[in-house]
């Protein structure tokens, strides 16, 4: 059965999720849908980049990943149906494509909107969905769309680097306030070089260690770890790493007003000294 992963910024009490289904299911009933999440934050791609790549990671090959994500950044023209180490992903024109892979996609089709049928979350579904299920009875790839179009692209969020530090950007708090920040652990040994580290947050908070698992230290202490997802954590054992010390994750919003808000970005990065 061809299996579907769904992430929406639709929001879990919206009954949209449920006819988002539901029209997946009336083009085939045999897709096996699994939700990623449907919380993504509106507007906040390092977000929802973080999430759908670290989902993709881990999906068998040629899943195909349906992303209902800030769908109308732009009167939506054309859906793009990527192709790229073996997974599928099918999203909108928005730049998300190249935050999620962080690099060109090996093949990309253009999928041209009709303009006489309405532009709405269920019609871009079932846009996506009839994709699908074309490349499950067999059509090429290429055959679907318009291959190699122009579409839009944005950089995926970087960690500032320097031969002593790594500074990253807080890019997800999960449901227990654990901290993600988006310095994976290749770079983070790699900017090591096996040296000591000091990792450095809200000006004065300090950890000099990687933990192993959340028990590695006592209740209600700090600690880091890689996650997962392979992305450095903060958390404190059984209690909320983000309310405590007043850690926001990263957005577009924050950093465009960086020049009136200075101070307020120290607590969205996390900076590892090294030596």
């Amino acid at each position: 059965m061809p299996l579907l992963t769904l992430t929406s910024d639709i929001g879990s009490p919206d009954y949209l999720v449920g006819v988002v289904k539901a029209q997946l299911l009336q083009i085939n009933p045999d897709f096996q849908i699994v939700d990623i999440s449907h919380n993504i934050p509106p507007f906040n791609y390092p977000q929802a980049a973080y999430v759908c790549r670290s989902a993709i990671r881990n999906s068998p090959d040629f899943t195909y990943h349906l992303i209902l994500v800030n769908l109308f950044e732009k009167k939506p023209e054309q859906l793009l149906l990527a192709f790229h180490n073996n997974q599928y992903l099918l999203c909108a024109d928005n730049g998300l494509l190249t935050m999620i892979l962080e690099e060109t996609p090996e093949m990309v089709i253009g999928i041209p909107l009709e303009r006489s049928k309405p532009r709405n979350t269920i019609s871009l579904t079932a846009v996506m969905a009839n994709a699908v299920n074309q490349l499950v009875q067999g059509v090429a790839i290429r055959e679907i769309g318009l291959p190699d179009p122009v579409y839009m692209e944005k950089r995926h969020l970087r960690p500032a680097l320097d031969e002593n530090f790594i500074e990253g950007q807080i890019i997800f708090i999960d449901n227990f306030e654990n901290v993600i920040v988006n310095i994976t652990h290749e770079q983070f040994e790699e900017q090591r070089k096996g040296r000591a580290f000091r990792i450095v947050f809200k000006r004065d908070e300090v950890i000099d260690k990687i933990s192993e698992s959340y028990a590695d230290v006592p209740e209600g202490e700090k600690l880091a770890l890689f996650n997962s997802a392979g992305y450095l954590e903060i958390a404190i054992n059984k209690g909320n790493a983000a309310g405590l010390f007043g850690l926001k994750g990263f957005s577009e919003k924050s950093s465009q007003a960086f020049s009136r808000m200075q101070g307020q970005l120290s607590y969205q990065t996390v900076r590892v000294h090294f030596g």
